[in-house]
């Protein structure tokens, strides 16, 4: 009797024990595909409390949280064969637990090499200056050929990002050579624009002046008060030409009027 209580006990145990094996609890980002005898059920299960009906059902857990993956930098050579070293970040997720499970052996695995490839194969088809200064779209289209791939395998390419471009040191150089050439031909047009401008507007203010001598005038008596302002220098201004005539016309107004009174006296 007492050899089948400790049979019975042993027993009870034992289920006790399968039956907390077979309880499995998912986190609210998890998903629980379900195998029963090799076959896959149709849904997955959770989150939550779930059940595996042990050796018969197995469990394999697929995370849907966004998965962050570095892609290695890559050697790229260039519509314009330029060889260059190029990594990118891939942010993903899954979509469909049964299909990353069923579609794919390692999904993660897959991605990273998918991405590997088609960076290599997109950013092969475009020329430096493209790649330097057109990511956003070169990010896009990565993002829409991967997306088109990885879909059978329920994983959806939420965004692509180029994160560095590695040139050689030639070529960093010879960009930078490029990058001064380019500053010093703005600057050059920038001044000789300028002094174009400065050239246009002295000639229309001579060309103004030109039409009433009295604004010469008021532009000498207007640089005579600018020069007074300086007193630590002397400064020979010459007298206008306008000036002269006038005072010539004033002595001989003079001379003439003096020529009259002195008939007048003689009369």
């Amino acid at each position: 009797m007492a050899n089948i209580s400790m049979s019975f006990l042993v027993v009870i145990v034992i289920v006790v024990f399968w039956l907390f094996s077979c309880i499995n609890i998912l986190k609210e980002y998890e998903r629980g595909v379900i195998f029963r005898l090799g076959r896959v059920l149709p849904q997955p299960k959770g989150p939550g409390l779930i059940f595996v009906f042990k050796p018969f059902d197995s469990l394999v857990r697929v995370a849907l949280r966004t998965i962050v993956l570095d892609v290695p930098p890559q050697d790229v050579i260039t519509r314009d064969n330029v060889s260059v070293k190029v990594n990118a970040v891939v942010y993903f997720r899954v979509f469909n637990p049964s299909n990353a499970v069923l579609q794919v052996e390692n999904y993660i695995y897959a991605t990273s090499q998918l991405s590997q490839t088609t960076l290599r194969s997109i950013l092969g088809q475009v020329e430096l200056d493209d790649l330097l200064s057109k990511r956003e779209k070169l990010n896009e289209q990565l993002q829409s050929v991967l997306d088109l791939h990885t879909d059978p395998w329920g994983i959806k390419i939420s965004l692509v990002e180029i994160k560095g471009v590695d040139l050689p040191q030639d070529m960093q150089r010879a960009m930078a050579l490029q990058a001064q050439a380019e500053r010093e031909k703005r600057a050059k047009v920038i001044n000789a624009t300028g002094e174009y401008q400065a050239a246009q507007t002295l000639a229309d203010a001579a060309e103004i002046m030109a039409k009433n001598p009295i604004t010469m005038q008021l532009r000498y008596l207007q640089t005579l008060t600018q020069i007074s302002a300086e007193n630590a220098s002397t400064i020979i201004f010459p007298v206008p030409m306008e000036f002269r005539a006038l005072f010539g016309q004033l002595v001989e107004g003079m001379a003439q009027k003096a020529e009259r009174a002195e008939k007048a006296e003689k009369a």
